[in-house]
């Protein structure tokens, strides 16, 4: 039998080729040769084989999978800024306008006491 970490994760990349930037191609046949070399079952080892091949297949994005995103990510983006403007000036006119009534309630105050005081 096999010892488990002939089969680790970091031998299986040599099973990985790289034919793009956008895509990683798995070698099943090279895979169920190097096991069937092994001594693993010839059905053991087609199972062995699909597993990572599907979860490869379906699990990395590619290249027009990420510029959609970035495509979808840079129009909410948009938004949210437009969205964080509008707030950012309605707070702006809020706290003038608290300002100048506090400004106009402090005058009105000051007035009246020194039009009391003397």
């Amino acid at each position: 039998m096999p010892e488990a970490d002939q089969f680790a994760f970091r031998d299986s990349r040599a099973y990985l080729d790289r034919k793009s930037s956008s895509a990683f191609i798995f070698d099943r046949l090279a895979y169920v040769d190097r096991l069937r070399a092994a001594g693993v079952d010839e059905s053991q080892a087609r199972a062995h084989a699909e597993a990572p091949d599907v979860a490869l297949r379906d699990g990395i994005a590619s290249k027009a999978d990420i510029d959609r995103l970035a495509t979808k990510l840079s129009g909410d983006i948009g938004r949210l800024e437009a969205k964080i403007e509008t707030a950012t000036a309605h707070l702006k006119v809020e706290i003038l306008r608290w300002m100048v009534v506090t400004q106009l309630a402090v005058g009105g105050l000051l007035f009246a006491v020194l039009r009391f005081a003397k």
